[in-house]
């Protein structure tokens, strides 16, 4: 058995759920995330960076916190994991905006639909991170061998990802979409933000139905990846926590601030696919090394930019893409 540490107190816990409500509610009522609206660059751009800001400000309270109850030695080290955490996860999660911008294409859904779309993701995100998070860490707390299962399953999907890198996912054969269409009536257009409508006396699914139904599907398989990474940072579960639902909120806006320009960072999953392998052979290695915090801060962030950078510099030299 292995003991899970936390240094989060009840009010920290609840502290920071309500401020997630808190922003969740904001976003739906005040701000319109309910309504259809097409968001512009400006204002992708705007939440972005409040986001980046509102994680850098919780990680530097975080050390500030801890620096007076538990001493700067401790502090350092939780504030490491957490931007190590919320690094790893926002890196991972760029993997999930190129999928949104292949579901979205696929089903041709307006600009003006898509935020409202991805608010529900983003809740389903929120709510199944949270059950499988508490899952990983009662695993871990139970069973320690399981890190080097997730040590192992994340080399294997590194792998994997960069094999198949550049291929694309063929929709039409998508399991679950057949069955869906095999099983609802759909009605063949959209229906504005609707999810349902009753047509002469029968209730029809929409097309937003059936995106929605594969933007939490594609949040499910990628918070399989993304979760057992951080265990390589860190067991803490209020860390595990805070930095995944960081992550996850700032994921919306990321989209609409790079799904046009998704092609330039084409370069992007072969860093993932390295940054999946290198935690899951962090994992592997523990009994017999144990790698420092910042330097898996510093190899995560050099992968990433180095990836994005040659990204960049070569997306000039790529094929034009041919239109459908």
């Amino acid at each position: 058995m292995h003991t899970i540490e936390s240094l989060a107190t009840a009010p920290m816990w609840a502290g920071f759920i309500a401020f997630v409500l808190v922003m969740l509610a904001l976003d739906l009522f005040v701000l319109g995330g309910n309504k259809a609206h097409r968001v512009s660059a400006k204002e992708a751009a705007s939440w972005a960076t409040a986001w980046v800001a509102m994680a850098s400000t919780f990680g530097a309270l975080l050390w500030w916190y801890l620096d007076g109850a538990v001493g700067r030695e401790i502090a350092n080290r939780k504030a490491l994991e957490f931007f190590t955490g919320y690094l790893i996860e926002q890196a991972l999660s760029v993997d999930n905006m190129f999928v949104f911008v292949m579901i979205f294409t696929y089903f041709a859904v307006p600009p003006e639909l898509q935020r409202r779309v991805l608010l529900y993701g983003v809740l389903g995100a929120i709510a199944m991170r949270a059950v499988m998070i508490l899952g990983g860490v009662w695993l871990v707390s139970e069973f320690a061998w399981v890190l080097y299962v997730f040590g192992l399953f994340l080399v294997v999907t590194g792998i994997k990802m960069l094999v198949m890198a550049d291929q694309k996912p063929d929709l039409d054969q998508n399991p679950l979409l057949r069955w869906l269409r095999g099983h609802m009536r759909i009605t063949p257009g959209f229906h504005g933000q609707a999810f349902f409508v009753n047509i002469n006396g029968l209730r029809y699914a929409t097309p937003m139905f059936l995106v929605l139904v594969m933007i939490e599907a594609s949040d499910l398989v990628f918070a399989v990846d993304s979760i057992p990474a951080i265990f390589a940072v860190t067991t803490d579960p209020f860390i595990v926590f805070t930095s995944n639902i960081f992550a996850v909120m700032g994921l919306r806006a990321l989209y609409f601030l790079l799904a046009d320009m998704a092609e330039r960072f084409h370069l992007l999953k072969y860093g993932l696919a390295l940054v999946l392998i290198y935690i899951g052979g962090k994992m592997l290695a523990m009994p017999w090394f144990h790698m420092p915090v910042q330097w898996s801060l510093s190899i995560v962030g050099s992968i990433i930019l180095i990836s994005v950078v040659l990204s960049l510099k070569f997306s000039g030299h790529r094929p034009p893409r041919s239109a459908s």
